[in-house]
């Protein structure tokens, strides 16, 4: 039972972390236009896609053995560092990126992280 409710908690991360994308993206394309908006875009996405490979590795995992959940954790934690990476070298090659954009969006997107750290407890 435990493990769905952490399971759901994940979930509810990335959901807040798509609103955050949404509000991101919106806010820079209302204020810079399009060129914004695509780069905003791009940053949020460079931080989502990583996560919600993640967070479904570990929920393939949810009903292995510890070892089992641990190894999950270690090869999903690798395989998103090597992704995040992966997108920022293709995001960077588009020209006419703003990369001060893209690099606000993907970093508004991963405080949702901080944030649910104070606010979800309990």
């Amino acid at each position: 039972m435990a493990v769905e409710n952490q399971f759901s908690t994940v979930w509810r991360v990335i959901y807040t972390q798509a609103l955050m994308a949404l509000i991101v993206t919106s806010g820079f394309g209302w204020v810079g236009g399009s060129n914004s908006m695509l780069s905003a875009l791009l940053g949020c996405g460079v931080a989502i896609i990583p996560n919600l490979y993640f967070a479904y590795r570990v929920h393939l995992a949810r009903f292995q053995e510890a070892q089992g959940i641990l190894n999950a954790f270690y090869t999903g934690e690798t395989v998103k560092l090597l992704l995040t990476g992966a997108l920022f070298t293709l995001a960077v090659q588009i020209p006419g990126l703003n990369l001060l954009t893209l690099l606000m969006a993907y970093a508004a997107v991963l405080s949702v992280f901080w944030f649910a750290l104070f606010l979800w407890r309990g």
